[in-house]
């Protein structure tokens, strides 16, 4: 059996309406071409629908019974598309994003928030996790799209890296903190807080004050900068931190210099490379792409 959705369409209307001809001036059809459908679906079934008395349709029992099914399978199909219009316009759908700690606090979720201004049917997941769990998260192929540090490259997933330049954070009130350009002589011997030592921001940090002949003074270790930031914000020490966390953390007392030679830390959006991109997911990439391109160096 092989019903289709104009027959059950034109079964309905005739169902509605009582007649051939009252059913093809509602449907913009000729009353052959409604005839017809009817007849077809009868063949199809195998059994009328109608008994036809002095040229009227009198409804079976059958015919009542179809009309039941041929409403739910028309209001379905409705539903479903409508639904597709609203995925197509991207006011419907889901979204699953894996993102490392330092994206976790203000900038992807500002960002989201923005995205999702007008988008009241569409349901986001915001996942934080550590940069190589979210290789991980995006290699399963289960969520849309991940930021994180720049991850070993993997056949299951696809990255598009950038570079971006590492300011210097300093109180307010820091004598440093006039001057347009920090350098490592600039801050030898001045407190800094760091990243642990298998980061490679504190190995580039670290080379960059060699190569000066400037001592560093690492009074703080931590896993990631937005304590440091707390700790600067308190006159405690400056930090070399990445461009991510600086941009999320707004306060009066912390203010941000370009550092000179430029340290870069490397992140990469990365999306599952064995499963095309949802048309939401896709837009919200763009959008993430933008605000980090957006993220120029620090003017001199």
């Amino acid at each position: 059996m092989n019903l289709t959705f104009r027959q059950l369409q034109t079964f309905r209307e005739v169902m509605r309406t009582g007649s051939i001809s009252e059913a093809s001036r509602v449907l913009g059809r000729t009353q052959p071409a409604v005839s017809s459908m009817i007849a077809g679906l009868e063949r199809e079934l195998c059994f009328a629908l109608f008994n036809r008395e002095q040229g009227r349709l009198k409804p079976r029992p059958e015919a009542l019974y179809l009309l039941e099914e041929a409403e739910a399978v028309l209001s379905r199909l409705t539903q479903t598309g409508r639904a597709m219009a609203e995925i197509g316009k991207l006011s419907l759908g889901r979204l699953r994003i894996a993102c490392h700690p330092a994206a976790a606090s203000s900038f992807l979720p500002n960002l989201l928030a923005d995205f999702l201004q007008g988008r009241d049917h569409v349901e986001a997941a915001l996942m934080m996790r550590s940069s190589a769990i979210v290789d991980d998260l995006i290699a399963s192929q289960e969520y849309d799209i991940g930021l994180a540090e720049t991850p070993p490259r993997r056949a299951s997933v696809h990255a598009q890296d950038f570079a971006l330049d590492c300011p210097v954070a300093l109180h307010v009130h820091s004598p440093l903190a006039d001057k347009t350009v920090i350098t490592p002589r600039d801050l030898c011997g001045v407190p800094l807080a760091t990243l642990f030592d298998e980061h490679v921001t504190w190995i580039k940090t670290s080379r960059a004050f060699e190569r000066a002949g400037a001592t560093i003074n690492r009074r703080f270790v931590l896993r990631t900068f937005f304590p440091a930031l707390q700790l600067a914000r308190n006159g405690l020490c400056a930090c070399i931190c990445d461009r991510i966390t600086a941009s999320s953390f707004q306060d009066k007392d912390v203010v941000f210099r370009p550092f000179k030679p430029a340290i870069t830390s490397q992140v990469s959006i990365l999306t599952p490379a064995h499963r095309p991109g949802s048309l939401l997911g896709s837009e919200f990439r763009k959008m993430l792409v933008t605000a980090l391109e957006e993220m120029k160096p620090l003017p001199d």
